[in-house]
């Protein structure tokens, strides 16, 4: 198996770090090859505040999927979350001088670069420059303007952006678990390409990713990415709660909250209690599971109010801009019992859970599509879906270069700064078509002048 076949997501989590291998079959079905998983302890908020645990971490994740997939793992693609993100929507525009040719994925190119050099808040970086609708001199809402005439391409962008130093750490512990770093991608973004159809992301919909120290949220409409957003507080807080009220330690917390926790306390009677082993030599403990039921209720009800402003600020109430197809709850905190009503009640939209059956080839289901695992497919799908784009664009440039004989612009770009370097490729291979010229024949002045240079040289 070729290693440009595969790829490589890396989930580094608040309470876990998944690692998972896959490839695309002939049905365009993703196969997961391996999985590695270790627990996360050097992660908070979705943030690194220990470079050493972390590592560490990424490593035994790394080390269960080489183990599982039998594949030696070189670079990953890495999701990223946390309080410090955040989104914008900007405008932007680029005058074509060549307006005669149609407009080429260089041109959106371009476009996207410039946006790029935007200037940020101090010690701020741009992660993801995303277009919405494109505008071609005076036609707007176009989709595609690949293969139209314009001398003006303007377009609406969503640009997400993040912390240098939160950013360039996650890098760091990448790096230093002897791995290149392909590319990150913003986690809500990923676990929608996991548990999303079209169908949704064209009626609109409002994916919440309930992870163990974040809730992410991504809003699509018209197939378009419309808004996102990170909210600081997760499943951790559900279980840091129960630690606290109930006076147990967080590991039987978090065993309460997974086997007998519900969101909606109406369903426990008071007299329904559960037993947890006291600490060594100390009696066990009696916990009442109404009183576990109101506590989960209290910090589910600050979640999804926390959703619903996402969901304003987004500007749901306006016609244009209703979400359709609802909400869809994915992630490890999406399983907790009676969450789903709850989300319904409080949102006042349809919820369904999501999974990633429709992406996963066949046989593979149970285990690996669970909502917790939403995530890690993503991104094995977005890191298969840009080595796609990258080999589409070194096709472009053999086109480009057999046609106007130019250097390998687009070689340089997407092969050095993508960091591809665990492809076995070189540049000598990837120029493999030039142009054959003939050689210019020289002029007979030409001629003399080098015969003479010669005999200046031979009496030297």
């Amino acid at each position: 198996m070729e290693y440009q076949d595969i790829a490589i997501g890396l989930d580094v989590g608040t309470t876990k770090i998944v690692a998972m291998v896959g490839r695309k079959n002939e049905y365009n079905k993703i196969e997961i090859l391996g999985i590695g998983r270790s627990k996360s302890i050097g992660v908070h908020i979705g943030v690194v505040n220990n470079i050493t645990q972390t590592i560490e971490a990424i490593r035994e994740a790394i080390s269960e999927a080489e183990h599982s997939s039998g594949i030696k793992i070189k670079e990953v693609i890495v999701g990223i979350a946390g309080q410090h993100i955040r989104s914008l929507q900007h405008n932007d525009y680029i005058t074509r001088l060549d307006f005669e040719n149609v407009i080429n994925q260089k041109d959106i190119q371009k476009l996207i670069d410039q946006v790029h050099k935007l200037v940020m808040l101090p010690g701020e970086e741009i992660i993801h420059v995303l277009p919405q609708e494109y505008k071609v001199d005076s036609q707007a809402e176009i989709g595609e303007p690949i293969g139209m005439y314009g001398s003006r391409l303007e377009a609406n962008f969503h640009v997400v952006v993040g912390q240098i130093s939160s950013i360039r750490n996650i890098g760091r512990c990448v790096k230093s678990a002897g791995l290149n770093l392909a590319g990150m991608t913003l986690e809500p973004l990923a676990s929608a390409e996991a548990v999303l159809n079209k169908e949704e992301r064209e009626a609109g919909v409002a994916l919440v990713d309930i992870g163990g120290g974040t809730t992410d949220v991504a809003i699509f409409k018209d197939n378009i990415i419309r808004h996102t957003a990170v909210i600081p507080f997760g499943g951790n807080v559900i279980t840091e709660n129960i630690k606290t009220d109930c006076l147990i330690i967080e590991r039987q917390a978090e065993l309460l909250k997974i086997k007998f926790g519900s969101a909606w306390p109406g369903e426990n009677k008071e007299t329904e209690i559960v037993c947890i082993p006291g600490l060594r030599g100390r009696e066990p403990k009696e916990i009442s599971l109404k009183k576990l039921s109101k506590i989960i209720h209290t910090r589910v009800c600050e979640i999804l109010e926390q959703v619903n402003i996402e969901i304003k600020n987004y500007g749901d109430e306006e016609q244009k801009k209703r979400l359709i197809a609802g909400l869809v709850m994915t992630g490890g905190g999406s399983q907790l019992k009676h969450i789903r009503p709850l989300a319904e009640y409080i949102t006042g939209m349809d919820v369904r859970v999501g999974y990633s059956n429709e992406h996963i080839a066949g046989g593979e289901n149970g285990l690996i599509s669970h909502p917790e695992y939403a995530t890690s497919i993503g991104l094995v799908i977005k890191g298969l879906d840009d080595k796609k784009k990258y080999l589409c664009l070194k096709d472009m440039d053999y086109i480009h270069n057999e046609k106007n004989n130019t250097s390998d612009f687009f070689y340089k770009k997407f092969y050095n700064n993508k960091n591809h370097t665990s492809y076995e490729e070189k540049p000598e291979d990837y120029l493999k078509i030039k142009k054959n010229t003939k050689k210019k024949s020289k002029s007979f002045l030409e001629i003399w002048a080098d015969k003479f240079r010669q005999i200046l040289n031979d009496t030297e």
